[in-house]
């Protein structure tokens, strides 16, 4: 397979050859082709040197920017999918942030009892910095309305899994990584459409009881699924026994909506009433699945070594066909987004760190905050604007923002980890 990577290394390197004497040539005809070569083809190839290992996955994102940009309509729809569909992205997102959650354990809230100062004052910082920064950075560049909030929107998102990553290659505190990270994603719901409200309320128009549904629907509803799964894998035979009788009840219900109630009760409920109902069914179907993801481990344990890379695929697709959608956006300001999130997510590092240790933490605490904070959830930030029909403005930000947060990430985890 390392011969595989070392021959895609070499090809990738001479595409971007090839790419150069064909731009000096103006030959534009075989420019788009020879750069999505190039992108796959350096995607594939790090994999053969040990030192860029870990910046494989922001070639892959950078790969799906390459597309969606030279080839935009081939990723809109594929004949009658509309790949911008908001159910469709609901379910991607959902697989999503489910693969990420099986990477979860329970065991990762029980950090709070040792840690809570560190876990508060991170709160604090993520849910304070990171939003007020992006508002200012919107103000500052002066950018178009719902492209604004979506920098105000990943800024009030929680941070992401792969935070956890940049702590463990820092030498930080993993613990207190993965405790943040599991807290804030539970606040989530509450904080970040709150903080939407107060200060993008101006930009767009914010439900933020709507957005409290889709945030549950799209992050704590599949993660509650991955916990389910944790549970039944390191439980004794009472958890089971309970989750088999609410998975029993799950497909009653769910076969009871199915064939002909939810109809029913569209008639008779408010807008309100029916998002709870439907929520009580996004819960009901989370248990089955999450019990069901379990017999599947049972049989085939290695699907958990899947599921992280089902994750990136699924935030690959966001990128692509955000990036396909707002090709024009990015044409015309794309270099000052790329301005606005290096300013958006050094002063997060910055902020974070100096505020933590002004705060009483020690060297190494701060440090994991610092990673926390300048580390929003891309993939949550991109999902919401998918279901809320607004993928190619407001998901534009994290497009851009998300492959810039793995880069800084990654070599400010190096530098701490070189530097302790």
């Amino acid at each position: 397979m390392k011969k595989v990577y070392q021959y895609a290394l070499w090809i990738g390197g001479a595409a971007i050859i090839l790419l150069f004497i064909l731009w000096l040539s103006n030959v534009v005809s075989l420019i788009a082709p020879v750069a999505v070569l190039a992108a796959v083809s350096i995607a594939i190839g790090l994999g053969s040197l040990e030192k860029l290992k870990t910046y494989q996955y922001t070639a892959w994102i950078i790969c799906a920017i390459v597309c969606g940009m030279v080839y935009p309509t081939a990723f809109l729809k594929w004949g009658a999918v509309d790949l911008r569909n908001p159910w469709l992205i609901l379910i991607i997102v959902q697989l999503v942030m489910f693969g990420m959650g099986t990477q979860m354990s329970l065991k990762d809230f029980r950090g709070l009892r040792t840690m809570g100062k560190g876990v508060l004052i991170g709160l604090i910082c993520q849910f304070t910095i990171m939003p007020i920064t992006g508002f200012l950075l919107a103000k500052l560049f002066d950018f178009e309305p719902e492209i604004a909030a979506g920098i105000i929107l990943i800024g009030s998102c929680s941070s992401g899994l792969a935070s956890n990553v940049m702590v463990y290659l820092a030498n930080a505190n993993l613990t207190l990584s993965i405790t943040l990270t599991a807290v804030a994603t539970l606040i989530a719901p509450l904080m970040t459409p709150f903080l939407m409200k107060i200060l993008a309320g101006t930009y767009v128009e914010i439900n933020f009881l709507e957005m409290c549904f889709q945030i549950i629907k799209i992050v704590l509803i599949p993660i509650g699924a991955a916990l389910i799964f944790d549970g039944l894998r390191n439980s004794d035979g009472i958890f089971i026994k309970i989750i088999n009788a609410f998975s029993v009840v799950s497909i009653l219900w769910l076969l009871i909506m199915y064939f002909g109630f939810w109809g029913y009760l569209n008639t008779i409920f408010s807008e309100h009433i029916l998002n709870l109902i439907g929520l009580v069914n996004f819960v009901f179907g989370a248990v089955l699945f999450g019990n069901l993801y379990y017999l599947l481990f049972y049989i085939y344990p290695r699907i958990q070594r899947i599921m992280p890379l089902i994750s990136m695929c699924g935030i690959i697709y966001f990128t692509t066909v955000t990036t396909a959608a707002s090709r024009d956006n990015l044409l015309a300001i794309g270099l000052f987004l790329l301005l606005a999130s290096i300013l958006h997510n050094s002063l997060g590092y910055t902020l974070g760190y100096w505020l933590s240790r002004i705060l009483g933490m020690d060297k190494i605490s701060s440090k994991t905050i610092a990673l926390e904070v300048g580390m929003q959830n891309g993939g949550m930030a991109s999902g919401l604007a998918g279901v809320m029909g607004k993928l190619a403005t407001l998901g534009l930000a994290s497009a851009v923002f998300s492959p810039w947060m793995n880069i800084s990430g990654s070599l400010l985890a190096n530098y701490w980890r070189k530097n302790k």
